[in-house]
């Protein structure tokens, strides 16, 4: 399986690009803000056709690129939770914060919703490019965090923890490493987040890769034991 991820321009949200290999098929996780250009590099060097775009959640530093990254024929899938989260994202944002982009990237900041959008729901399976994705709902950090995972991992990731790994998770930005995402913004619920980490992450297998929407790489086993957040949860 091939993985590639590089940190947006703003918020350094980590986008990430998987396929089966080069010249295939591919989905991409979270294009963040400013993305757009590093990310048609990527598809262009190793050969991938965009089959579907995958969201984590609805914040706008996770989904700013989504629609030219959509474009007319891709779809974007994202929790039926957060699902109202695309109708405008931007515009609850900080009026400095939208200065500071438009000042930037040289463009006002403006918002059009996807012309193709997908809900989905926990435990769902999905089957997109030759992978197969399952989906974890984890609301704390929105109503509709959601969690990836594949039964595999990356034949080679730079940044990836140096101990054998059999199985992915995007963890978006329920969990990273040595932290979890916040809950005390709009639509978080600190008591959901609790849930969620004592029920939908501390059972997944120690081997599982973590790939984080903010930071570097990390382990489920690698966070049990060493995550605070995650310590007198239970399993």
């Amino acid at each position: 399986m091939l993985m590639i991820a590089f940190p947006a321009a703003v918020f350094a949200t980590n986008c990430y690009v998987v396929a089966p290999g080069p010249g295939e098929e591919c989905v991409i996780v979270d294009p963040g803000i400013g993305v757009e250009a590093q990310l048609a590099e990527v598809l262009a060097e190793h050969r991938l056709r965009p089959a579907a775009v995958l969201l984590t959640h609805g914040h706008v530093d996770h989904v700013y690129s989504v629609t030219p990254v959509c474009g007319g024929d891709t779809a974007a899938y994202i929790h039926e939770d957060d699902r109202y989260r695309l109708v405008d994202p931007v515009a609850g944002l900080d009026r400095g914060l939208v200065a500071m982009m438009e000042q930037e990237f040289g463009t006002r900041a403006t918002w059009r919703e996807p012309e193709r959008v997908v809900t989905i729901t926990d435990h769902e399976t999905l089957t997109l490019a030759g992978l197969e994705l399952s989906v974890l709902h984890a609301p704390g950090h929105t109503e509709g965090s959601v969690m990836f995972t594949l039964p595999q991992a990356p034949d080679d990731m730079p940044g990836a923890p140096a101990v054998a790994v059999t199985a992915t998770c995007l963890s978006g930005d329920v969990l990273f490493a040595g932290s979890i995402g916040r809950s005390d913004l709009a639509g978080g619920d600190p008591r959901a987040m609790e849930r969620s980490l004592r029920d939908v992450v501390l059972p997944l297998p120690d081997d599982m890769l973590v790939l984080p929407g903010h930071g570097p790489s990390t382990t489920i086993g690698r966070e049990r034991t060493g995550n605070p957040y995650l310590q007198g949860l239970g399993a």
